[in-house]
């Protein structure tokens, strides 16, 4: 196989992964209220199980990220694969809460052991000028994997219990899993063009590297946005705007994959195209989405009817455009050699300020005044991580000139 086909066959595999692994993240969020009514718990415990998946997921990455130096990545990926979608089948056999809390656990630490890899494993298949249509196509899982999880999940939990909705990924998972293993694991910083500095290749000048932390942090920040989004928005539109929960799921859902597909995609290559011009384009574009943001992630909570919807998904299309853009920042902020231990910090540091944290702080809120009072938590996480990443485009990262004017390589998608 040509290095060319070897990197879109590793990006095809990784981003279907990715995909099933949203679908399964995002399925609980569709059915929670069935969750809620059988099981018979409050807003706080549902929004727990959320909270205890990343708990464990961000404290399993960081241990998992050291074997990526030692052993062959693709083998972890595919491992990780197969304890996700395993553990998926898992939930046909729970009947409580805490068999529930257990399940979420177990996925926590698959999922981990694939996402802390896949970034530096792309990284090495394509250079730096085009991490951000990789990105791109990689996190269009994200949008799209999330909102099958509500248009799975909602009907299929309305008409044959919330179980069965969990079972849908789980095969896929299992079979692209198996796939992986026919990928060739790419040399560590193959695609790389910018020199291996102290704070870019070492883990104590990690901690000292203000474009890595600037991005990770303003990254931080619009997951504790999205994480608060994609739990409690179904809910919020059945409880608060009196939408029956099938139609909130089918909804928010088609939203999701709409604006999600197209700002994903479109950022991705907006940030490539700016850095042609400017080294601080990815933060630039990821600025600007956020910030110009907050008037639709406002309208969304306080307006009603056709306002609110066309608020909702205007709000997302700009949250979501920072996805690729963000992601390749965070890439190009490091060198190979730490590549995937700074994924797991990074990983660790979003989801402990993000959405590890949002889903019980605003159901917590909602259960000692409303849900709509809840979600205003959202607005202040989305002017922080603009503001951040405003600040952080200063540290941005200076690419060689004779490289950002080059053709794409090495398997580029067109």
């Amino acid at each position: 196989m040509t290095d060319q086909a070897n990197a879109r066959l590793a990006l095809l595999l990784l981003t279907a992964l990715n995909f099933f692994n949203y679908v399964d993240r995002n399925v609980l969020f569709a059915v929670q209220p069935l969750i809620q009514h059988e099981f018979k718990v409050d807003d706080a415990k549902i929004g727990f199980l959320t909270t205890a998946f990343f708990f464990c997921y961000m404290v399993a990455a960081p241990l998992i990220a050291p074997l990526a130096d030692r052993y062959p990545r693709k083998w972890i990926m595919a491992a990780g694969a197969l304890v996700w979608s395993i553990a998926t089948l898992l939930s046909a056999v729970t009947h409580n809460y805490d068999e529930l809390l257990l399940r979420h656990l177990i996925v926590g630490i698959g999922e981990a052991t694939f996402v802390v890899f896949a970034p530096a494993f792309l990284a090495d298949l394509f250079p730096e000028t085009i991490r951000g249509r990789v990105m791109g196509l990689f996190y269009l899982a994200l949008p799209v994997g999330s909102a099958f999880g509500y248009v799975i999940g909602g009907p299929l939990g309305h008409h044959y219990g919330w179980r069965v909705p969990f079972l849908v990924g789980a095969v896929p998972g299992l079979l692209l899993a198996l796939g992986m293993t026919f990928v060739r694991e790419p040399e560590r910083g193959a695609s790389d063009h910018l020199p291996n500095t102290i704070e870019r290749g070492t883990i104590l000048g990690l901690f000292r590297n203000k474009a890595y932390w600037t991005v990770s942090l303003g990254m931080a920040m619009m997951t504790f946005a999205v994480g608060g989004m994609q739990v409690w928005m179904p809910t919020f539109l059945t409880r608060v705007r009196g939408v029956p929960l099938d139609r909130a799921n089918l909804i928010f859902g088609g939203m999701t994959v709409v604006s999600g597909t197209v700002a994903t995609l479109f950022g991705g290559w907006l940030g490539d195209r700016l850095l042609r011009r400017t080294h601080a384009a990815y933060l630039f574009v990821s600025a600007a989405g956020m910030l110009l943001s907050i008037p639709a992630v406002v309208g969304a909570i306080y307006l009603t009817g056709s306002m609110m919807y066309a608020a909702i998904l205007i709000g997302e299309f700009l949250i979501l455009l920072n996805t690729a853009p963000l992601n390749a920042a965070l890439v190009n902020s490091v060198a190979a050699p730490i590549r995937a231990t700074a994924m797991a910090v990074n990983l660790f540091t979003i989801h402990l300020l993000g959405d590890a944290f949002s889903p019980t702080l605003i159901g917590y809120i909602s259960d000692r005044a409303n849900l709509q009072m809840g979600m205003v938590a959202m607005i202040v996480a989305v002017v922080l991580s603009g503001l951040i990443l405003v600040y952080g485009a200063r540290f941005a990262p200076h690419l060689p000139p004779e490289i950002t004017s080059e053709p794409a390589v090495n398997g580029a998608p067109a």
